[in-house]
């Protein structure tokens, strides 16, 4: 089982960016992929970002291409999400994930460890 803490939400106008970070420990982090999940209040939990255990690969939900980018630091068993360009649909509780396989996906049902969440608000 691994644990993940993630951080860097808050609050940020439209257009504005964010850096989210998922610090991981309990397991060999470098050998699996990561992910980034949303949920926005009355919607269903939606893919936003992976990555594979070597970062080599990366997938990215449509609505977030060209914006955001997903990357790792295995030496810091850190996973980071950099949104740019945000806009208010961005607003949703993010969520860190670690895969159960060693490449990326976009299934929830292959990841098998979450974070609790950190809240991104985009409002003027």
């Amino acid at each position: 089982q691994v644990q993940l803490v993630e951080s860097g939400g808050g609050l940020v106008q439209p257009g504005g960016s964010l850096r989210l970070s998922c610090a991981a420990s309990g397991r060999t982090f470098n050998r699996y992929a990561m992910g980034w999940f949303r949920q926005a209040p009355g919607k269903e939990r939606e893919f936003v970002a992976a990555i594979s255990w070597s970062g080599s690969t990366t997938y990215y939900a449509d609505s977030v291409k060209g914006r955001f980018t997903i990357s790792r630091d295995n030496a810091k068993n850190t996973v980071y999400l950099q949104m740019n360009s945000l806009k208010p649909g961005a607003t949703a509780a993010y969520y860190c994930a670690a895969s159960l396989r060693s490449m990326a996906t976009m299934s929830p049902a292959d990841f098998g460890s979450w974070g609790q969440g950190t809240q991104v608000t985009v409002s003027s």
